[in-house]
């Protein structure tokens, strides 16, 4: 990792770039494969599932068998394990549900505001060296208490074209009934389009790579909204004095090891505290199974020490990071004070990895700087608020004049027009 002392604060927005690819362009290969999916729908989706998964597919549906061998495959323990977490989401979710918000004005009308759930949802979740079952929890749990009609999943298949099988246990345990073995920008472009096997959906939600991340994008291009562009996994851990070196390394570790376009951010107004947490870190680093991709994402990882803990929290608010660990000994005095980030962990023993995993709160956050807009997936991001009113006869008499002259200000005067001719009846 990068250490970098005292930067200037006219130094801070270089301090903090983020790892930039600067190979591909993420929009003409997401444009292709949109444009073929379109045309050839499930061919497509054969064609670059060979060409990016190395596995050819006739079907792409998960089948009723597949289903229960994952049923029988799954380790009782790790079945626990999912309903104890979900029992956490569920509980923290169900908090959210709104209620109906009414203005009633004395004089002759009303308006409210009701929540519905979207319709169609396609829910995304990453496969690969990390097949991500939590992320199921974390999108099909919220969809079922929203109301969500229909959910199905997209999840890429691996070289023996089955599904995870967790990722399939925890999908029919959170009562997912469609699973289809794809992945990558392909998947994306499916839920958008529609396919002859794969419904066009009306929402996409679900964490991803840089190309996911551009297909999502994409997808609001063609009228399919998206949760947030999540894109690679990023952490920083503000520290104090107080912090616990073996706690920092690990935490950063974890977050590191997701992917090599990860990145990881101590700050710090202690600079002791960095070389105990570089000694930890390596001496973890070593024994870590991820070791390889954890190193990559090192590489554009920094350490960064700051004068005071005021500067520490400007930084934070600065990054916008996907998840903020204050590690630090007066935590709740700091809370106030931070503006922008999608998930915060208080405290030596609020690991990021509780609010992955079990915790309750969501995992499926904005990165790349996005939290200073978005905020993290819960039951809103699953439903849209319809607006109603209701006027009286007495109520049009009161705003009557009130409309007119403001439409016929604005050179609208059918708009008036149709407060006129009601009025004339009263």
């Amino acid at each position: 990792m990068n250490k970098i002392l005292y930067p200037r604060k006219e130094d801070w927005a270089k301090v903090l770039e983020r790892p930039v690819n600067k190979g591909e362009d993420l929009e003409k290969v997401c444009r292709a494969v949109f444009d073929e999916v379109a045309r050839d729908g499930d061919e497509a989706l054969r064609k670059y599932t060979w060409y990016f998964d190395r596995v050819k597919l006739e079907g792409f549906e998960v089948t009723e068998e597949e289903f229960e061998q994952a049923e029988r495959e799954v380790q009782t323990d790790l079945k626990e394990a999912i309903r104890l977490a979900k029992e956490n989401i569920e509980r923290f979710h169900e908090a959210q549900v709104p209620g109906v918000s009414e203005y009633v004005n004395e004089n002759g009308f009303r308006c409210w505001q009701e929540a519905r759930a979207i319709d169609r949802v396609g829910l995304y979740v990453p496969g690969g060296s990390a097949p991500l079952f939590s992320t199921v929890l974390m999108l099909a749990v919220p969809a079922r208490i929203a109301g969500c009609r229909e959910v199905v999943v997209c999840t890429p298949p691996g070289r023996d074209g089955r599904v995870n099988p967790v990722i399939l246990w925890t999908a029919r345990f959170c009562g997912v009934k469609r699973v289809y073995k794809v992945g990558g920008i392909q998947a994306i472009a499916a839920l958008t389009l529609g396919t002859g096997t794969i419904a066009r959906v009306d929402k996409i939600f679900g964490p991803g790579n840089r190309f996911v991340t551009a297909a999502k994008q994409m997808a609001g291009r063609y009228g399919v909204a998206i949760d947030m562009p999540a894109g690679p996994s990023e952490l920083m851990i503000v520290a104090d004095g107080t912090a616990c070196a073996r706690f920092v390394a690990a935490d950063l570790l974890s977050q590191a090891e997701h992917g090599p376009d990860s990145q990881v951010v101590l700050v710090t107004c202690v600079e002791g505290l960095v070389e105990e947490v570089e000694k930890e870190l390596q001496k973890q680093l070593e024994v870590l199974p991820r070791k390889a991709i954890a190193e990559a994402a090192l590489k554009c990882s920094k350490y960064v020490v700051l004068g005071d803990r005021e500067e520490c929290v400007e930084m934070a608010n600065l990054y916008a990071p996907e998840h903020l660990m204050l590690c630090v000994e007066d935590y709740m005095a700091w809370v106030p004070k931070i503006r922008n980030a999608g998930s915060v962990f208080l405290g030596n023993y609020s690991t990021e990895s509780a609010g992955d995993y079990a915790s309750g709160t969501n995992h499926t956050l904005p990165t790349n700087g996005y939290a200073r807009a978005y905020s993290g997936v819960g039951i809103d991001s699953f439903m849209k608020k319809v607006s109603f009113q209701e006027i009286r006869p007495e109520g049009l008499a009161y705003l009557g004049k009130t409309i007119e002259i403001m439409a016929d200000n604005e050179n609208l005067t059918a708009h008036g027009n149709a407060v006129r001719i009601r009025v004339e009846t009263l």
